[in-house]
């Protein structure tokens, strides 16, 4: 029927074309954002999935920073252990060398000057602090291991602990100034080694599974962002495809839209 009031074709010529301008536009945002989803009502489901997912990607983040900076704090603890059984190794020496017989009371005493000096370098490191932080407190630090803030308590490095666990006081309150106090020495300062060589294996624990548990944060860390890269990101192939046709569907729409609005022209012949 050809109608002057009502052009059915063309109406139905504009839905389609609306319908394929529209779908051409969120096409063309996918392929310019890279994202599946421009709009909630693409997926509300894959949404709310890729939110919990970017969400716990990013408190695995946080998480692994927090374990760098334990293992930072450990390395810090590391190295000032090093430098001190370097004295240690020194004081032992001294203590071996006070004992020589042929060593004069001057000679005792230049040794005693540099001794307790050392003491006091150690006794110094005792003190040090990381961020604010004590390195070496009876107690070891906290550290948050995943996205759910889980913790694990790293062992304590503790300096001045008991004698037969700290390293102060397993030479405390001696010193090489006679041939016999030197022996005396000797003998707590190899407990003060053996206690020190018990804190750098704690250490090194300490260190080698925080460096675990970084391996294991970014290995999920990785799956999660192609579980969610499956679900948000746009497949750049599959969306070209689309582009190109609903390009084609807005041309040929267009195209089939004029020839729609040209039908009254012939109701208009008939007139004549």
């Amino acid at each position: 029927m050809i109608s002057l009031n009502t052009n059915v074709s063309s109406l139905n010529a504009a839905r389609l074309l609306s319908h394929s301008s529209v779908a051409l536009t969120k096409s063309l945002a996918r392929l310019s954002s890279g994202s599946r989803i421009v709009s909630p009502e693409d997926d509300p489901g894959g949404l709310g999935q890729s939110l919990r997912l970017v969400s716990q990607m990013n408190r695995i983040s946080a998480a692994n920073n927090n374990v760098s900076n334990a293992v930072s704090f450990s390395q810090t603890q590391d190295g000032f252990l090093e430098t001190v059984q370097s004295k240690l190794d020194r004081m032992s020496e001294l203590s071996v060398l006070a004992q020589d017989a042929t060593k004069t009371n001057g000679d005792l005493s230049n040794y005693q000057t540099e001794f307790t000096s050392l003491q006091a370098y150690i006794s110094d490191v005792t003190n040090k602090t990381y961020n604010g932080i004590t390195l070496f407190s009876s107690s070891g630090i906290s550290v948050t291991i995943n996205a759910d803030a889980a913790t694990f308590a790293l062992g304590s490095a503790e300096l001045a602990g008991a004698t037969s666990t700290g390293v102060i006081n397993a030479y405390s309150g001696i010193s090489i100034s006679t041939s016999t106090a030197a022996l005396s020495a000797l003998n707590q300062i190899k407990t003060a080694i053996q206690a020190l060589a018990n804190m750098r294996a704690q250490v090194g624990a300490n260190i080698s599974r925080l460096n675990l548990t970084s391996e294991q944060l970014e290995v999920l860390n990785e799956n999660l962002a192609a579980a969610n890269s499956r679900i948000a990101d746009t497949d750049i192939a599959h969306e070209s495809t689309e582009f190109a046709r609903l390009n084609i569907l807005v041309q040929s729409g267009t195209t089939m839209l004029a020839q729609a609005n040209a039908q009254p022209q012939l109701a208009l012949t008939l007139l004549r």
